[in-house]
Order: C-alpha cells, then structure tokens, then sequence
C-alpha cells in the first residue's frame, strides 16, 4: 500500500516530500525545475532558431552527401528519420525537391548567411543550460565563444551521426551502426554541459550521466516518438500541401526544443544525486547564491 494523502498537507510540502523518494524523486525534480526556469519558453525560443537555422543546414549537409544528385531527393532524409509510409513518403519528397537544387547554397557566402543564424540559438541553449543547472549566466563574451564551439560541436554531432545511419549495411549491421551513432550522441551530449557551464569542472561522472540522458532521449526515445507522431501531424495538415509539411516540422521542431531544456534539467538533477536541491549546485541562475 503507498503513502496516505495527508489532506492537510501543503502542496509545497507534498511536493518536497516527493522528491525525497528514490524512484519517483528526479522526475519530480526534473519537472519542478523546468518549469521554474520556464522550460515552456526557452523550449518554443529554440524551435524557432531550430527551423530557421538547423533545418536548412541539414538540408544542405545532406544534398552535399548526396552530391547534389538530381535523382536524391532532399525528403528522403526526413522520410528515413521520422519513418514515414505510404502518401506521405510521396508528399514530402514532392514538396523538397531534389538535390540538385542545392547545389547552388554550397558557396562560402550561402552556408555563412546559416551559420551565422546559429548565434541567436547558441545563446539562447547556453542560457538555458545555465538555469537548468542552477548556476549564473555567463558574461555576453562567454555566451558567445561557448556558444559558437557548442553549436560547431552539435553540427559534427549531426553529421557524423546521420553519417554512420545511412551506411549501406546488411540487416545483421544495423544495431552495430545504431549503437555507434548513440555513442557518438552521448559523448556530445556529455560535453555540453562542461562545455556551457563555466562553473562546471570536467568530471567523468558528469559526462556520463549527462551524455546517457541526452543520448537516450534525443537519440533513443525521439526516434522512437518521431515515427509514431510525425504521420499524425502530417496527416492533421493533409491538404495544405507545402504549409502543411512546413508547419508539421516547425510542430515537431517546437519538440524537439522543449525536450532538449528537459534534457538539460533531467542531466542536472541526476549529477546532483541524492544531495540534488535548489542548492546543492551553487549560485542561482540570476548570479544569488542559494539559502
């Protein structure tokens, strides 16, 4: 039998007292934590930087692998990763169009108008990582080179993963790529933090814990998730042709920013470990130090 509900009981104390259990305590956490940072927020900020400036360098990246083919076309990347069927296989690879087309962003000028709009989002993830692990925000001068090495990171990250997925391999391969890929995810996702947080000190750890939350989520769980929704939302826009595809990945991007925040939080609060808290990771966010 569990716990009885003390009806008395505040909410704030309820709250405490479930995250001192052990099974049940770091989810409560997590969740407290991401909405006292207003993960909400940050997650919709990121999936606009993610639409306007991932979205087209993935895009760009991938018709390159393919060496700006007329005969690949670019839908297929998304067809693969968020495993579409049927009409909607058809309606994404009409709607992108070939490689070929591409061809022509693959100057200095065109891949640099991109990267360039990787700042803002940068910026923003080294923000929220610092809230998300209750410490200061750095200065503007350290947002910036953290940000900028991150985001370079992140893309290495993208592309070798997506690198070793579209390998051409036997049946009998595909876990040894699969798990090759998730490695390559949790050493990033375990670096992100260090790199981020300036207070942090490179601990082993750290980056395992940090790298296994952020590997099985965003490379695991996401993947998983992506190839259930991602037909119900394309077919909620069915009709809409163009915007609605386009409106579909903006959907699915706004996911992928709110999960990345609780990522964020869910890394933090499992580093803490038992002594996890609003203070066991030092100063607040706003630079105050915790009672």
């Amino acid at each position: 039998m569990g716990d009885a509900v003390d009806e008395t009981e505040a909410p704030a104390d309820r709250l405490a007292r479930l995250e001192g259990r052990a099974v049940i305590g770091p989810a409560v956490t997590t969740g407290r934590r991401f909405f006292a940072i207003e993960g909400l927020d940050l997650g919709g900020l990121i999936a606009v930087e993610l639409f306007t400036t991932v979205m087209p360098l993935l895009l760009i990246g991938y018709a390159w692998f393919k060496d700006f083919s007329p005969r690949a076309s670019i839908g297929e990347l998304f067809v693969r990763q968020l495993g579409a069927s049927g009409e909607d296989v058809i309606l994404i690879r009409r709607q992108f169009g070939s490689a070929a087309g591409l061809e022509q962003v693959w100057t200095v000028t065109g891949l640099a108008a991109f990267l360039v709009w990787g700042i803002p989002m940068s910026l923003t993830v080294v923000r929220m990582f610092a809230m998300a692990w209750n410490r200061a925000v750095p200065s503007i001068l350290q947002r910036l080179w953290r940000g900028a090495a991150w985001f370079v990171l992140y893309l290495v990250d993208v592309g070798v993963t997506e690198s070793i997925l579209l390998i051409p391999s036997p049946r009998a391969m595909v876990p040894v790529l699969v798990f090759a890929a998730m490695a390559v995810s949790l050493v990033f996702w375990g670096l992100t933090p260090i790199l981020l947080v300036p207070s942090l000190t490179f601990r082993w750890r750290t980056v395992l814990i940090a790298g296994t939350v952020g590997a099985v989520v965003n490379f695991l769980v996401l993947r998983i998730v992506a190839r259930v929704v991602f037909p119900m939302l394309l077919s909620g826009w069915d009709g809409f042709g163009p915007i609605g595809v386009a409106m579909t990945l903006m959907t699915w991007c706004g996911v992928l920013g709110t999960t990345w925040v609780v990522v964020a939080c869910a890394g933090s609060v499992f580093a803490e470990g038992p002594q996890r808290g609003a203070g066991s990771l030092g100063p607040r966010p706003d630079g105050s130090s915790p009672s």
